[in-house]
């Protein structure tokens, strides 16, 4: 069985794909676990930055697969369900749909193909969970509300002239583009780069939604540590628990 997200390391380098081109690389209940182990995987590991993108050159993801809908996609969202401090730069081409904008939203750096488009249809379709509120915070409002609000495609070079995307290449050259900013990335001090990063993150405001996954993942820490089944068996045995702070 293929591997819906695929994590490879060079020099220092994560390259993190999503691996559905048969589907345009919908997002189901397998891609939110395996990215969730993705990002854990880079806060573990040596790897200093990440490039995030997806097979093929004709969808970055478009969205929600409608036949195994994720309830849970904020867990797969970096900075939401697993705090990564180490940069991540956006690889995308083609369509960028629902979620797939909340990961550009995300991306610290992001290159776009010329053919990418940006798409948050929810108001179209009668559903949001408002993750993408904090698109407000990254580029000006009155842009952010027309994406949001009609529903309708922004292209490559308009993102790119109000500042959600660093640069617009020619189809097919855009993880070649990210990898040259990852690379240059990994030879600079990664303190200081993780400071910056989390600064930046205290600046940046956070929608609702946001900071309820936010607070729901460190709560679910807490719930699933060694240490709640500690307690419960130390009041189930009468004894003084032996916390382990994991």
């Amino acid at each position: 069985m293929t591997a819906p997200v695929l994590y490879e390391s060079h020099d220092r380098v994560a390259i993190i794909t999503i691996n559905r081109p048969e589907k345009r690389n919908a997002i189901n209940a397998a891609v939110v676990e395996e990215l969730v182990n993705a990002w854990k995987r880079l806060n573990s590991g040596d790897d200093r930055v990440a490039v995030l993108t997806a097979k093929g050159d004709d969808s970055f993801t478009v969205g929600a697969d409608l036949r195994d809908i994720p309830h849970d996609l904020w867990r797969a969202v970096p900075g939401i369900g697993v705090e990564v401090e180490k940069p991540v730069i956006g690889a995308v081409a083609g369509w960028v749909v629902g979620g797939g904008l909340v990961f550009a939203n995300q991306c610290d750096l992001l290159v776009a193909a010329e053919n990418t488009s940006f798409l948050y249809p929810e108001a179209k379709v009668g559903f949001s969970g408002g993750l993408i509120a904090s698109l407000a915070a990254r580029i000006p409002h009155k842009i952010a509300m027309e994406t949001l609000l009609l529903g309708e495609a922004l292209s490559a070079r308009r993102a790119y002239e109000v500042g959600f995307v660093n640069r617009v290449v020619p189809v097919g050259e855009q993880r070649a583009a990210a990898l040259d900013y990852a690379r240059r990335l990994a030879e600079n001090a990664p303190l200081v780069l993780q400071l910056l990063k989390r600064f930046v993150g205290r600046v940046l405001p956070k929608g609702p939604s946001e900071l309820a996954g936010i607070a729901r993942r460190d709560v679910d820490a807490v719930t699933a540590s060694a240490d709640l089944q500690e307690g419960i068996a130390a009041f189930g045995e009468k004894r003084a628990p032996a916390f382990s702070g994991r």
